[in-house]
């Protein structure tokens, strides 16, 4: 099983690299395109709202809850119960998902107000920046029926994973960014607003995304008929879980929905600066993190229906070791390499070296808090896993109240790089509190082997860094260079730095490819 799960792992990496190359590929392609200006400002505003309902209603919440009773249905319960549960499920969230998203294109008005208090506030006194109160508005009603495609989307992965499907959802946001590619290379230069464009390369990304999904249903005889199920025992029990999930899971998107309000207060730039910094946390986040999350939630889930309290463990263990091994050495590298990576990736057409400098800033901020993000996604399925969302969302709250606080303390002096600090910040005090939780319940606790290993790996990644300083070209020395002179030395940086650090593991005597789970 070890090597199931291994083998699992290292496909949903493979996908997840895939698709957020061609997620750089497409922000390089819309930087170059709209830079950090006005309109890409309203774009990824209009990008992130139905974004983050999609981490709340489909893949965060509703998998976190969804996966471990349709994991428990399919060991203990028959094949029609388990197609019944399924219907069921299809058709009730499928309902709540359509008047949702009816009523957030009607009213895209008043979210556009809600989510962009700033824009809404200048639109007021018509001031120029109310312009894009109004362009916001109208994009949210391209962009938000996004949300009822992802979200079947969602459903369909979820299924697929809790059979060991795993490629097939991995490799679906692919598409996601093949569409907006196109737009942006096809549809948006042929419009006086470019934006609009990319907002209907985002609505044509989710209907092909869901409509993919479909064969690969079928041929595991997964595709059911919808009906509704509100009182469906599995239903109640996937939406008892689903609710206060809400908060635990999204606790990092609220808390980035929270400071896109803020930001619309702020100097223009400061949601793209801090949009491009995010997109590459996300990249090592998405590759590492939510991989390994991906695949050890339906191992926990099992491991629980069958009462494996050890393996249960090991397998906690296993998640956090594989985090620490790939998640320092990424940290180390994006806040060292934060200002050479913006240039190579985005510094071209409309997106200046000015911008490049500004975005740093929150790259750095938002590299810091690269571990705990990691972390929560792989201590929160060990909630999950065991049907305990309620613990978790109590964490939630407290990281959510104290982003809060701290992007009042740190935003008045720092502007859009205190929203990046509070962030990080707020994700490190949710992962304590995480581990806290599960230690406290007996349910996993760090090993000294595990603290042991931690130790190495940090000093590995300091060698790194050291290593890396000591290479690094000054900024005049990277603006003299063409863009594939810049792309060799960042190739060659990255490369040293992997270079050093598992030498430095290998004299410690850390064996990477040891590391094994018990599955």
């Amino acid at each position: 099983m070890s090597k199931k799960l291994l083998r699992s792992g290292a496909i949903v990496s493979a996908m997840t690299l895939i698709s957020r190359v061609l997620g750089l590929v497409r922000d390089i392609v819309i930087a170059n395109l709209m830079g950090a200006g006005a309109s890409a400002d309203v774009f990824f505003f209009a990008n992130k709202i139905p974004n983050f309902l999609r981490r709340l209603f489909a893949e965060g919440a509703f998998a976190q809850a969804f996966v471990p009773v349709l994991t428990e249905y399919q060991e203990k319960y028959s094949e029609n119960d388990t197609r019944e549960l399924l219907e069921k499920v299809a058709g009730t969230l499928g309902g709540i998902i359509t008047i949702v998203t009816l009523v957030g294109v009607i009213a895209s008005p008043v979210l556009a107000a809600l989510f962009g208090g700033g824009w809404f506030a200048a639109w007021l006194n018509d001031e120029a920046d109310g312009e894009k109160f109004l362009l916001a508005a109208f994009m949210l009603k391209i962009t938000f029926p996004y949300l009822w495609f992802i979200t079947f989307t969602a459903l369909a992965g979820s299924i697929l994973n809790s059979r060991g499907r795993f490629a097939v959802s991995a490799f679906t946001p692919v598409f996601l960014n093949i569409a907006i590619i196109s737009a942006a290379l096809l549809l948006s230069p042929q419009l006086a607003s470019p934006e609009i464009g990319l907002a209907w390369g985002v609505f044509f990304g989710g209907l092909i995304q869901f409509l993919f999904q479909i064969p690969f249903l079928y041929k595991e005889r997964a595709l059911v008929r919808p009906s509704w199920g509100w009182n469906h025992p599995g239903v109640v029990k996937i939406r008892t879980l689903m609710i206060p999930a809400l908060f635990g899971v999204s606790v990092s998107q609220i808390n980035l929905l929270f400071d896109t309000f803020i930001a619309s207060f702020l100097m223009t730039g400061s949601i793209s600066w801090l949009y491009y910094s995010d997109r590459l946390l996300e990249f090592p986040l998405g590759l590492f993190g939510i991989a390994i999350a991906t695949v050890i939630l339906p191992a926990l889930s099992r491991k629980h229906a069958h009462e494996q309290g050890e393996d249960f463990s090991a397998t906690m263990d296993w998640g956090v070791k594989a985090i620490l091994l790939l998640g320092l050495p990424a940290m180390a590298g994006l806040i060292v390499l934060a200002e050479p990576m913006l240039m190579v990736l985005f510094m071209r057409g409309a997106f200046t070296i000015h911008h490049v400098e500004m975005a740093s800033y929150s790259l750095v901020a938002y590299g810091s808090g690269l571990l705990s993000f990691m972390l929560v996604k792989v201590l929160a399925p060990g909630y999950y896993s065991r049907q305990d969302t309620k613990t978790p969302v109590r964490f939630g709250i407290i990281a959510m109240i104290s982003n809060m606080v701290f992007n009042l303390i740190f935003a008045i002096p720092f502007g859009y790089v205190g929203l990046a600090i509070a962030t990080s910040l707020s994700a490190l005090l949710n992962a304590t509190l995480l581990y806290r939780g599960l230690a406290k319940a007996k349910v996993y606790r760090v090993s000294k082997n595990t603290v042991s290993f931690f130790l190495k790996t940090l000093l590995a990644t300091l060698v790194m860094v050291l290593v890396l300083y000591t290479l690094l070209p000054s900024q005049q020395e990277w603006l003299s260079w063409d863009i594939i002179q810049r792309g060799l030395k960042l190739g060659g940086l990255i490369g040293a730095g992997a270079v050093s650090y598992f030498l430095g593991l290998i004299l410690l005597g850390v064996r990477p490819w040891a590391l094994k789970p018990n599955a």
